[in-house]
């Protein structure tokens, strides 16, 4: 994983940099920060949790709670940039706001029941083998599938969302932020379906020592599925206007208010 994020860091350090010093500091910003860089702190914590030195089960599930709450803002803030852009295309609608924050608020409340009642319980072992440290889990629960499947209901219903703006306006809009943002919706939310539908089938079918490793792996994917998607925006923006050295807002992106210049 932290491979992986590292590739696709320095693939983009370019434009991030470009984005962090030239763009306004506005609560997108901010959200872009908190979602890009959670991951790496959730490296250290797992790192932390494999070569923990003297460890006792007590501190092994205190590392492993951090490890969960990391993974849960990370999932939280790729979420919230996904629901926005969604807004975005529905031209600010307050109903399907409303229903996006109520799915989401049930994920949220959930998935934080069933990851710490199952980690509560979750036996925690150490090596018997000299010289060799850090915590193991041997087993798990099977209600470790029932965040993914609340994740899975709320990006059905972005990406049902999605489609449904796409077949009313594709051929009555030319803005191009508006283009740029649904083709990458699309894209987005049908990978995050696939990773969720892997971690379901996985959580009820295998034994935790091979499930837990898609886990976080699809955490760490919406975090770059998310700040790549939001980084490619601003860059067409500002691209479109060379006097433009502001991040753009969600509401900015709205295809009545956007006039492309030549």
């Amino acid at each position: 994983m932290a491979t992986f994020w590292t590739y696709d860091y320095a693939c983009s350090i370019h434009e991030e940099g470009m984005f962090l010093f030239c763009s306004g500091w506005r609560r997108v910003k901010l959200l872009y920060i908190v979602t890009r860089y959670v991951p790496v702190l959730l490296f250290a914590a797992h790192f932390y949790l494999n070569f923990l030195p003297d460890e006792t089960s007590d501190t092994c599930q205190f590392v492993n709670n951090i490890c969960s709450c990391l993974s849960l803002i990370s999932i939280v803030c790729s979420e919230c940039f996904f629901i926005f852009r969604t807004y975005v295309l529905w031209n600010n609608n307050k109903v399907v706001l409303v229903a996006m924050l109520s799915t989401f608020a049930i994920l949220v409340v959930g998935s934080i029941v069933a990851v710490f009642s199952v980690t509560a319980i979750a036996p925690f072992e150490t090596s018997s083998i000299p010289g060799i440290t850090g915590c193991y889990q041997s087993s798990g629960s099977m209600r470790l599938f029932v965040p993914y499947l609340l994740l899975f209901v709320l990006e059905l219903m972005l990406i049902s969302l999605t489609l449904t703006c796409a077949i009313q306006n594709w051929r009555t809009t030319n803005n191009r932020l508006y283009v740029v943002i649904l083709k990458h919706n699309v894209f987005y939310y049908a990978c995050g379906l696939v990773f969720s539908i892997v971690n379901i089938l996985t959580s009820l079918l295998l034994e935790y020592a091979y499930s837990g490793m898609f886990q976080d792996f699809q955490f760490i994917v919406h975090a770059i599925l998310a700040t790549r998607m939001h980084l490619h925006l601003w860059h067409v923006n500002r691209d479109g206007d060379p006097s433009v050295f502001t991040s753009i807002t969600l509401s900015d992106l709205t295809p009545t208010t956007y006039t492309e210049s030549s």
